[in-house]
């Protein structure tokens, strides 16, 4: 099975709310946001070792009275064709499974659905659905990465899976009108989270870095204006 983890988080009270989780990271994505904070697991994936399998197997089960699951982040873990087995592994071992997704792999996520293999999802939605915003955002030059994202967005929003949508807010890159057509866009989601952008974490672009973040209460207005789409809005 070709599943490198390259680093994990053992235990995670925040990757999943109300959820105890080992969150594991996957290398390589096919987006480029110049914010992102795991740029090193993306730009330079074999300067980490691979964390063996046993190892986190190990891990779970010996914590199984209080480790709900695992958080799968990365990177883009849907990049990974083996993922469906992967998840059904952890899934006969007794946990829950959440997925951190860009949502360029419906074809996958469509997988994961039918066959009960994902308990959560979170999709990130880098900006406004249309190509100038969106490209600016997810550092992408290829249109069919951003129809792959809108129909991922729909496969989520009508099946009976749990999940979020959220957004890392860039005073760069993102208005609140870029915010509002986002939530319009999504509007009867089950939930909207909006997330600061820190400047205090290294990101892909350097230059992000002197970036000043919006203030808590910026966000926290964001937050409660979206609500007029997506009555769930919180903001962290």
């Amino acid at each position: 099975m070709n599943i490198s983890i390259k680093q994990i988080i053992e235990t995670s009270l925040i990757d999943w709310e109300g959820k105890i989780v080992s969150t594991l990271y996957l290398p390589s994505c096919n987006f480029r946001c110049p914010y992102c904070y795991n740029c090193d697991l993306i730009l330079h994936p074999d300067n980490f070792k691979n964390i063996p399998q046993k190892e986190i197997d190990s891990y779970l089960l010996e914590r199984k009275d209080f480790i709900d699951g695992i958080c799968m982040s990365g990177g883009e873990p849907t990049l990974y064709p083996d993922l469906p087995e992967y998840f059904k592994e952890i899934k006969d071992k007794g946990f829950l499974i959440k997925l951190d997704t860009n949502g360029t792999n419906p074809k996958l996520l469509k997988n994961l659905l039918d066959f009960s293999l994902v308990d959560y999802i979170a999709l990130d939605i880098k900006s406004s659905l249309d190509f100038d915003n969106y490209s600016k955002a997810a550092g992408i030059r290829d249109k069919i990465l951003l129809e792959k994202v809108k129909d991922s967005i729909g496969l989520i929003m009508n099946s009976k899976v749990d999940y979020e949508f959220r957004t890392t807010v860039v005073p760069l890159l993102h208005s609140e009108e870029i915010i509002m057509e986002i939530a319009r866009y999504i509007s009867g989601a089950k939930k909207y989270v909006l997330q600061n952008f820190s400047s205090l974490e290294k990101t892909l672009n350097p230059s992000y870095q002197k970036i000043k973040p919006y203030s808590d209460e910026k966000i926290q207005e964001l937050s409660e204006k979206a609500k007029k789409f997506v009555p769930i809005c919180s903001w962290r």
